[in-house]
């Protein structure tokens, strides 16, 4: 039998078998004929002919995704519509109301329905000529995908995707703000995010200046070469007017955060700003022209300019003792953070849900949202701080710091502060990123 024929055959049979395993039966079907070719020289093809009718032979790859042979289903590729929830989407198709129920219910134990997003792909993979599904798949994001199997019994899943991890070290040079560099660098906001949240509380990124450095250690996520995250952040470094700040990652059962040199917890009693990547447009002052009255007097407060929207957060643990508007403060919140300290957040857009009077609020919890209510002349939050009563400048006001770990833990951590120094140090400061390290399992490097 001519060897085309054999594979001709073998082909239109494994089209009805799964993807992977059709994959695997061609691929050792052409492996066989070709052992069979050399062992046995009476066969009526040799080998060189066996091969030149290989490579002769129209062999199309299938189309795999989803761990579906996409071939024998019509795809339809559609953007979820505004307000459009599951069950509008199946009733698109031939489902009954028992059916579209059934799959509601087991899709909700796998994944969140709310989190559908409008803008966002689906992909229904429908039975030839019909509009009978058989899949629905949905990627809520890079890291893996919601199939819903409507053949059988039905059943809903999610699948993780194969996640690649990588310890790299990103190094820069500062141009502008720190954010700016590190975006321009090819860095994500997640990790600009995570770097400025673990120094937070020890450089003032609001006076960055040119040829300030940064290093970053941390885990990088990449599915098939390409990468779509970072995971932990291992340690941070930089370097502002010639003094270093460094911030190591450390857990130990359920403790978990960022600690400098020497065990003391980064975390401090307030976050430095109430926004993140803004900038200060105009700062305490005891005497300044105002854009609005167009005279000068006192600006008790500090102006982080953002855009309108951006989250606005709680500097520290206190409870709400104002939420209300007026004509000059517009929309705001004001937070009694314990016996000594009051903090006030002006010309919000909008007050956080379920921000109100008496409720209790955590530091970093987000409390409205930037905008220019009241006298205003753009979207910005006015800052405001109070010491016993009194306003004053928070950026001058030194608050205590958080005391070492204990000392039983100082040597466990030392190793591992010693560990993600090293290997900052390994690279001098360029604007490149180097992997130096893959498959990273452990929580401390």
């Amino acid at each position: 039998m001519k060897l085309t024929n054999i594979v001709s055959q073998t082909l239109n049979k494994v089209r009805l078998i799964p993807a992977p395993i059709s994959i695997t039966l061609v691929s050792g079907l052409l492996m066989y004929l070709v052992n069979y070719a050399v062992k046995d020289s009476s066969t009526d093809f040799s080998l060189k002919a066996s091969l030149s009718e290989l490579s002769a032979f129209p062999l199309e790859m299938p189309n795999v995704k989803y761990e579906l042979l996409l071939d024998t289903m019509e795809v339809r590729t559609t953007l979820i519509k505004p307000n459009q929830f599951l069950v509008d989407i199946l009733k698109n198709y031939e489902l009954s109301d028992n059916e579209i129920n059934n799959m509601v219910a087991k899709a909700a134990k796998v994944f969140d329905l709310t989190k559908l997003r409008a803008g966002k792909e689906y992909s229904v993979m429908c039975k030839k000529m019909t509009e009978k599904p058989y899949y629905l798949i949905y990627e809520p994001d890079a890291y893996g995908y919601v199939k819903l199997d409507f053949r059988d019994t039905m059943q809903a899943s999610y699948i993780q995707k194969n996640i690649q991890t990588n310890i790299k070290i990103a190094k820069g040079i500062v141009n502008s703000t720190l954010s700016e560099s590190m975006a321009e660098g090819g860095l994500s906001y997640d990790l600009i995010d995570k770097m400025e949240d673990a120094l937070a509380y020890t450089v003032d990124f609001y006076h960055v200046q040119k040829d300030d450095k940064f290093k970053v250690l941390y885990e990088d996520h990449s599915i098939d070469g390409k990468s779509v995250g970072v995971g932990k952040m291992y340690g941070a470094y930089f370097e502002q007017n010639g003094k270093d700040y460094y911030a190591i990652y450390y857990k130990k059962g359920d403790r978990e955060g960022y600690y400098d040199l020497e065990g003391r917890p980064m975390k401090r009693y307030f976050l430095k700003a109430p926004v993140k990547f803004s900038r200060i447009s105009s700062g305490f002052s005891l005497r300044r022209f105002h854009p609005v009255l167009k005279y000068n007097k006192p600006h008790f407060g500090t102006d982080y300019a953002a855009p309108a929207g951006t989250p606005i957060m709680s500097v520290g643990n206190g409870v709400v003792i104002e939420a209300s508007r007026n004509g000059y403060n517009g929309n705001y919140v004001k937070i009694k953070h314990d016996a000594t300290y009051t903090t006030q957040y002006l010309h919000m857009s909008r007050i956080g849900k379920g921000i109100r009077k008496g409720v209790r609020v955590s530091q970093g919890q987000t409390i409205g949202y930037v905008g220019s209510t009241g006298l205003a002349t753009g979207p910005h939050v006015c800052f405001r701080f109070w010491k016993n009563g009194v306003q004053c400048n928070h950026l001058k006001e030194k608050v205590s710091s958080n005391p070492v770990m204990n000392k039983a833990d100082l040597p466990e951590f030392f190793k591992v502060r010693d560990e993600v120094v090293r290997k900052l140090n390994i690279v001098k400061h360029k604007p490149v990123t180097e992997s130096i390290q893959s498959e990273t399992k452990d929580d401390n490097p």
